[in-house]
């Protein structure tokens, strides 16, 4: 859809508006929403990530697509390039350190709503928080929830790292910063 969007000024104003409402809209209110048609924990689960995991890697990649120079572009274009060939040889690489921090932002972000997914039945460490909120006073409430806590701090610091050094492998020597 990026790819698509910034090319046109009005297609990338409305993407990056639809993002952006759509960050605003709160986990458990879409949750609350999905749950009402889709019974199945997981399912809503995963229709929610993908939702707000998409947000910030659009917006991130219509940003980096536009920004780069379309004297560069316009180059590539008069020495025979095709729009394809400019697209995958050209604005993808110099885009791509914008790309990569949309999907670490979009990673992290996410680590968090997967942990309230435990509230519609779906999946995760979340169930470890919830289980212990829902028992406080009782033996062991604290431990669960600071132990399920911790596994995302966790987790989320590695997934993290890994992203942080893939997009270090995977970005030209010549515009790593």
């Amino acid at each position: 859809v990026a790819c698509i969007a910034y090319r046109s000024r009005r297609i990338t104003d409305v993407a990056l508006s639809l993002s952006s409402v759509g960050l605003t809209l709160p986990a458990f209110a879409l949750f609350g929403i999905l749950i009402a048609f889709v019974p199945n924990g997981i399912v809503v689960s995963v229709a929610a990530l993908a939702f707000y995991g998409t947000l910030p890697i659009l917006r991130n990649a219509v940003v980096g697509l536009s920004r780069v120079d379309p004297a560069l572009v316009e180059s590539a274009r008069g020495m025979g390039m095709s729009r394809t060939a400019t697209l995958l040889r050209l604005e993808i690489p110099l885009a791509w350190p914008v790309i990569v921090t949309g999907i670490r932002v979009s990673a992290q972000m996410l680590m968090g709503i997967a942990a309230i997914a435990a509230y519609v039945s779906g999946p995760g460490l979340g169930s470890f928080i919830f289980s212990g909120l829902s028992r406080i006073g009782g033996a062991n409430a604290t431990n669960s929830a600071w132990a399920g806590t911790l596994a995302i701090v966790v987790l989320a610091v590695l997934l993290d790292l890994v992203l942080s050094l893939l997009g270090r492998l995977t970005t030209s020597r010549g515009i790593r910063v």
